[in-house]
């Protein structure tokens, strides 16, 4: 089955008129832009204390630097910080575990915990609550600190 082509010579072919944005203005209806309304709100007030507040990240940023002595990840990837709560006049509360409750450092890893956290520059007091309820498992790791650990 052959199909058959037709081919027409021509000396010049008309250029298509070119858009004009005013040709749309006249046709075109705007219709209401539900961005406008997004990007005209302004930013709330950032909490110093909350989650994404400058305060509270400097707290989770001085609780990466504490690394468990037997596993080389820092406590807070390895999941044992199970709250931050900071407060607008700077009294930090971290509520932590440990792996185990016969974990050699048991003793000394919520003062060294109180000692880094007061140290935040805007902290005036930090408290330490060491639980152990929910125990600490694997799970709690963050996925950097199974990737460290060959677990992923």
């Amino acid at each position: 089955m052959s199909e058959r082509f037709t081919v027409e010579e021509v000396d010049s072919v008309e250029t298509p008129p070119k858009a004009r944005v005013e040709d749309a203005r006249e046709t075109f209806e705007r219709k209401r832009d539900y961005l406008d309304g997004f990007l005209s709100q302004k930013p709330r007030a950032e909490l110093k204390g909350e989650p994404g507040g400058a305060l509270y990240e400097g707290v989770v940023e001085a609780l990466k630097e504490i690394y468990d002595p037997e596993i080389p990840v820092n406590i807070y990837d390895l999941g044992l910080i199970y709250g931050v709560e900071v407060t607008e006049d700077g009294h930090a509360v971290v509520t932590m575990t440990l792996t185990t409750p016969h974990c050699p450092v048991a003793e000394s890893m919520p003062g060294e915990v109180e000692l880094r956290v007061s140290a935040v520059p805007g902290i005036a007091t930090a408290e330490v609550n060491l639980v152990w309820d929910p125990p600490w498992d694997p799970q709690k790791m963050s996925d950097e600190a199974k990737l460290e650990l060959g677990m992923l």
